[in-house]
């Protein structure tokens, strides 16, 4: 499984969570502490998003290990941000270890990530795969179940739908195309940030001026909670929601994407 963080609140460093924490996602990369879906390392690439003064995110990914890029620790550390993501991947056999593979992806103003993994690909979600426009299918910037992941999302924001209806809807259709698939999602526009705890672990920590959302805890100090089984954590100015995902994913399945 990969490992990703995000943060949402009063402006700050990507490094501290990156690089120094005890638990830091460099750390995260050559030594996880939970890997119940395979693999020890995540040394498949790379990925970290924020958002500085335009409204759409800035990113960078790598294909190589985070612990052989020696610039991003100080590129990270010059950065104040309100908002961010970051991953790390174990890739899965038999799909693509390239750039474009790693989260976060993006699309206009939202970052996204997968941590986790589609069951029966990619057979399971040819049927899911058909409702997207065909360009969107054929532009696809890597043969993976996280890129389709968010092709499918992203195809439901562009059309206006809540950000939180949207995982909601994702995270059903995919559980019922891949009975036991993994869905720790993670999904930002910079206001709010939604994480998903589906068959794998997620936590988040109140610091007062800001909420981290975790695959790992970052540390050992007090506070970290985990989002229950089959619950989604929205963090806004207002706080922070634990909401069943199960309650809604009946309805939110039932309104599949048309084609456009």
């Amino acid at each position: 499984m990969c490992r990703h963080l995000a943060y949402l609140g009063a402006p700050r460093s990507p490094a501290e969570l990156l690089f120094h924490a005890p638990h830091s996602l460099l750390v995260q990369s050559y030594a996880p502490a939970d890997m119940r879906g395979g693999g020890s390392v995540n040394a498949d690439g790379y990925g970290l998003g924020w958002y500085a003064d335009d409204p759409d995110p800035v990113r960078l990914r790598r294909s190589a290990p985070l612990w052989t890029d020696g610039d991003l620790p100080a590129l990270a550390g010059s950065v104040r941000t309100h908002a961010f993501m970051a991953a790390v991947r174990n890739g899965t056999t038999g799909m693509p270890v390239v750039e474009a593979a790693n989260a976060p992806f993006t699309g206009g103003r939202f970052l996204f990530s997968h941590n986790g993994l589609v069951k029966g690909w990619p057979d399971s979600m040819a049927e899911l795969a058909a409702k997207l426009p065909i360009t969107r299918l054929l532009t696809l910037e890597a043969t993976t179940d996280s890129v389709l992941l968010w092709a499918l999302l992203r195809d439901r924001l562009e059309a206006g739908e809540d950000p939180l209806a949207a995982v909601t809807w994702l995270t059903g259709v995919v559980e019922e195309a891949g009975p036991g698939s993994r869905l720790n999602l993670l999904l930002t526009d910079g206001r709010t940030l939604i994480g998903t705890a589906w068959t794998h672990a997620l936590s988040y920590r109140d610091i007062g001026d800001g909420v981290v959302v975790a695959s790992e805890p970052c540390d050992d100090g007090p506070g970290w909670t985990p989002v229950p089984e089959r619950h989604a954590v929205r963090i806004t100015a207002d706080g922070v929601e634990i909401l069943a995902l199960e309650e809604n994913i009946t309805l939110e399945a039932d309104r599949s994407p048309e084609p456009r």
